[in-house]
């Protein structure tokens, strides 16, 4: 980055710090993802925004290799005290926080201080993925579910809410809240598409339109951190985690992912499963193939594997069906006559404890590796794996995902796909950091595993 590039960036962020000031906003809260799905951020008052576009903010590489405890991992190529980068705000998705007055928020794009991308930038990441469709001719759409439990605050989970699953009683308890929340998110310009109580004890899930991949990410970071804040300021206490108590259902991350050629959706149209074309067959064929590795990012907690069992339909098996819960690739066709805007597939063995951006630039890169080998789908999956018998599971050619974090920590490593597609920097330390968190809980118990990462996402 040079200095009219600079200088550019300055210029631009002075209108747009000069529209903050009149919305009342002092403060503006820069954020990146951290390679344990953790939010990190640093801020700046209003009036320095120019130069932080600019020039950015100082920030330690170290916490490239933050765990979620906040310890330090020693790792191969992060986790020494020596060293700088510089946060830049991203002018162009820079926002007002309605739950938050007197703050706006901006993702940051992590720098070196010479001005060249930071090899760990994981936004960076799925920007690279991004161009890679682009090469292929293809864009992509996505989009991340959140799900939260909400808690009476403690450390302890006591859930907030007495109504049944799905229930409207749920609604009646917190309908303030809920009515806030999509007045916060719709004044910062989400578009929300539904919101429900889920399963579980306390439980609501809020989906949001399909876009760009890193729209998608960042998005997904406002809408969490816009939940986080109202939760709390009613007094309240909102989880992300895969699992807020030992035996109950989980909060998942399931990612909706389309790929594009000259507008048209790909994954209609075809004569492929579902009406897939081939490109999308393929695609969705590649990611299948990589899912042990990918859930190494897509599901990077220990507690991840607690959420990832039969009948909660967290979707454990290695497998792909039509409207499907519980095959980890659920083809989503939409209703008759809206295929081509809404078809889609959904990657449902993902949660809250991924970092967005690897997430969804691993799934990317898994794509495009099906797309250059041209895979094809196994057939389609019309019943509950786990309703088959073993031998029958293995005759239909469906397999168990993995069921510790240890066994998709060595398939990421031994994956040359992903391997290369992250960079070796970025690759080492996502193993780094797998491997660090499985020796922290390699005594412990499901119900203390839940209880360290109730609240830590």
């Amino acid at each position: 980055m040079d200095r009219d590039e600079r200088e550019r960036l300055a210029a631009e962020a002075g209108p747009v710090a000069a529209r903050l000031a009149d919305q009342g906003v002092v403060g503006v809260a820069l954020t990146w993802v951290d390679n344990s799905g953790i939010t990190r951020m640093k801020a700046v008052p209003v009036d320095r925004l120019a130069n932080a576009a600019a020039w950015g903010v100082g920030a330690s590489p170290v916490f490239d290799a933050f765990a979620t405890d906040d310890s330090i991992i020693a790792g191969r190529c992060a986790g020494g005290p020596v060293g700088d980068l510089r946060l830049l705000p991203d002018l162009n998705r820079i926002v007002a926080l309605a739950a938050q007055p007197g703050w706006a928020w901006a993702p940051a794009d992590r720098y070196t201080q010479e001005g060249t991308r930071h090899p760990q930038d994981a936004r960076d990441v799925t920007r690279r993925a991004v161009a890679a469709l682009a090469d292929a001719g293809l864009t992509a759409k996505a989009g991340i579910e959140v799900e939260w439990t909400l808690g009476r605050g403690g450390d302890d989970f006591v859930p907030a809410t007495r109504g049944p699953a799905y229930g409207f009683t749920r609604l009646v308890e917190h309908s303030d809240y809920l009515a806030d929340l999509l007045a916060a998110l719709r004044e910062q310009g989400v578009a929300v598409e539904q919101i429900h109580p889920e399963y579980a004890a306390g439980q609501y899930e809020l989906s949001v339109a399909a876009e760009d991949p890193i729209g998608a990410a960042d998005t997904f970071v406002l809408v969490r951190e816009t939940i986080r804040a109202l939760s709390a300021d009613r007094g309240l206490r909102a989880s992300f985690s895969p699992k807020v108590v030992a035996d109950g259902v989980g909060n998942g991350g399931h990612v909706h992912l389309s790929i594009w050629r000259g507008g048209v959706n790909l994954h209609d149209g075809g004569d492929g499963p579902c009406g897939m074309t081939d490109a999308a067959e393929s695609f969705a064929a590649g990611i299948l193939h990589r899912l042990p590795a990918l859930l190494a990012v897509g599901a990077p907690s220990v507690a991840s594997y607690l959420r990832l069992v039969p009948g909660h339909w967290a979707a454990p098996y290695q497998a792909c069906g039509h409207e499907n819960r519980e095959t980890a690739l659920r083809l989503i066709t939409g209703s008759r006559g809206d295929e081509g805007r809404s078809a889609n597939l959904e990657v449902k063995v993902l949660d809250q404890s991924a970092n967005p951006y690897l997430c969804i630039a691993g799934l990317i890169f898994a794509g495009l590796a099906g797309l250059a080998e041209r895979s094809r789908l196994p057939a389609l999956v019309d019943v509950d794996p786990a309703g088959l018998s073993e031998d029958e599971r293995a005759r239909r050619g469906i397999r168990a995902l993995p069921d510790t974090l240890a066994e998709t920590t060595d398939a990421f490593e031994a994956d040359t796909v992903l391997g290369a597609a992250f960079g070796p920097e970025l690759a080492a330390t996502v193993v780094d950091l797998r491997r660090a968190e499985v020796a922290r809980f390699a005594d412990s118990s499901p119900e203390e595993i839940v209880a360290a990462l109730r609240w830590a996402f």
